[in-house]
């Protein structure tokens, strides 16, 4: 299993819209819309880091709305 967590910038006026169409995406497990320099912080659980590439770059990237991601990959619980 590849667990990581994708920090969210959302373009403004667009963040809730944003949060709940990533809720949607496939391996997305938590969203929650957050303050500090990020919008949205999501959750992701998959399979392999395939299943994470797609869903960040084929799911999320995807969104309207989303202007930047940051990707912080588990490697220790």
């Amino acid at each position: 299993m590849v667990q990581a967590y994708i920090l969210v910038t959302a373009a403004i006026g667009k963040v809730k819209q944003v949060a709940k169409e990533i809720k949607k995406i496939q391996d997305v497990k938590d969203v929650h819309v957050v303050t500090g320099p990020y919008d949205i912080i999501v959750y992701v659980d998959t399979k392999s880091m395939d299943t994470l590439s797609k869903a960040v770059v084929e799911g999320i990237h995807k969104v309207k709305g989303v202007v930047d991601t940051n990707t912080a990959i588990v490697i220790d619980i």
